[in-house]
């Protein structure tokens, strides 16, 4: 059997609900150059004999010896055989040009190590406010500069979205476990290695809202994880660097300090915590001053991280940063995610 241009990663626990209509999108494919490599992470209902009932060639049935999502998705790549891995998950749908369109974006460009899509959510009556406002913001960032701009804010993938090169990822050092959310660790890493990851901009994927998401109700998703994960990496960046470690925080209010705990106990400090409110100006938080925004005019040369999540407030930031000469992702970076 030749090898296939494609392997679809499709890592499943219990799926057996939902499965069914993934494998319907996968069968509905316009190409017909791929394989399905069905990680069996421990079931316990139906869900293995739906994957060996399509008796479809191209589809392999494989049972993970070590339970676990980063042991599931490193066992699919060590048994894929094409050079471009696209993620899948058990309860969502492909759009039938999916894997066709995102092969082509390799294709056109033999740089790019990673190509995601937009997606939407569904069922639409249980989308909830966050995670729509969440998937507009990353569903509008498509060129590698914007994605490289944002990636410190959030993840701007969802992971069943994403096609990459396998020989890429598996240079990087593949899926690693951690108290982190293992797809946001893996883009990071990739970005920090020079990585071109770009979208397209068609709507390839629907993404399924559910309780049981694991977004929802693993440790390793919560967003003291996410801050973790990013700040760590970031101490990494030239960004970094090349300010010296010199920076401030905007947003002087207690949960807001404490996401700052990853560069305070790697013996980093904030010039300045930057606040609007006035009772807060004036005072000194750990020795170090509270200020208002015009505090920055008078001292040029600080990386400005923003951990204001609200979304009226975050742009009126981004409003006035800009009014500075300052650059997202050069100068100030919006770090609070969705």
């Amino acid at each position: 059997m030749p090898k296939p241009s494609i392997s679809i990663l499709l890592p499943f626990r219990n799926a057996a609900d939902t499965l069914a209509e993934t494998l319907d999108s996968v069968l509905a494919q316009d190409i017909d150059d791929w394989e399905l490599l069905a990680i069996d992470d421990a079931s316990s209902d139906t869900s293995a004999a739906l994957i060996r009932a399509l008796n479809d060639r191209r589809a392999r049935l494989i049972r993970n010896p070590r339970p676990g999502l980063v042991a599931a998705l490193n066992l699919g790549l060590a048994h894929a055989r094409a050079p471009l891995i696209a993620r899948l998950d058990a309860d969502d749908r492909m759009h039938p040009a999916r894997l066709r369109l995102q092969a082509a974006a390799f294709a056109q460009d033999p740089g790019l190590t990673l190509c995601a899509s937009r997606v939407r959510l569904f069922p639409a009556q249980r989308i909830r406010a966050g995670l729509r406002a969440y998937i507009e913001w990353q569903n509008r960032l498509l060129t590698p500069t914007q994605i490289a701009r944002a990636l410190y804010t959030e993840s701007p993938f969802t992971h069943p979205s994403v096609m990459y090169r396998r020989d890429a990822v598996l240079a990087a050092g593949a899926y690693r476990e951690g108290d982190f959310p293992e797809d946001y660790e893996l883009w990071l890493r990739l970005h920090q290695r020079g990585a071109r990851m770009r979208k397209r901009p068609e709507r390839l994927l629907d993404w399924r809202d559910h309780p049981q998401r694991l977004s929802r109700t693993d440790p390793r998703c919560r967003r003291s994880a996410f801050d973790r994960v990013k700040l760590r990496y970031l101490m990494q960046e030239p960004l970094w660097r090349a300010h010296h470690g010199r920076f401030v925080c905007w947003g002087a209010g207690r949960k807001t300090r404490r996401r700052s705990d990853t560069l305070l106990a790697a013996g980093f400090r904030p010039r300045a915590w930057i606040d609007i409110d006035p009772r807060k100006i004036g005072n000194r938080i750990d020795g170090i001053p509270v200020v208002a925004p015009e505090w920055l005019r008078a001292h040029p040369g600080h990386l400005v991280l923003c951990w204001i999540a609200n979304h009226g407030a975050r742009e009126g930031i981004q409003r006035f940063l800009h009014g500075l000469g300052l650059r997202e992702g050069r100068e100030y970076l919006l770090l609070a995610g969705y």
